[in-house]
């Protein structure tokens, strides 16, 4: 199929199966650490943020060297209480 196309079109065929195989890995990659740095998250919120951990939400996520997490922890002191944590690989930081 990739010889019935002209020259620089192969090549881009093959460039784009290798970034979509690339991507995959990725963001297949990606699952374990954020649900790693989750457990690390809540013993932020217990400790730091006085609050004891409920729900956990990813509010943003960055791949790449310096990755990072945000995540919204929700409290169960109070329904509509919450703290936001920032994780860079497993170090996290109260932010909020």
């Amino acid at each position: 199929m990739l010889r019935s196309l002209p020259f620089p079109l192969r090549h881009m065929a093959r460039l784009a199966a290798v970034a979509a195989a690339l991507l995959a890995a990725g963001t297949a990659a990606a699952a374990p650490n954020v649900s790693a740095a989750q457990a690390e998250a809540k013993e932020i919120a217990k400790s730091m943020g006085n609050c004891t951990p409920a729900k956990v939400e990813v509010l943003r996520y960055t791949v790449g060297r310096e990755g990072s997490t945000v995540f919204k922890v929700g409290c169960t002191e109070d329904k509509d209480a919450f703290v936001v944590v920032q994780c860079r690989s497993r170090i996290c930081a109260l932010l909020r």
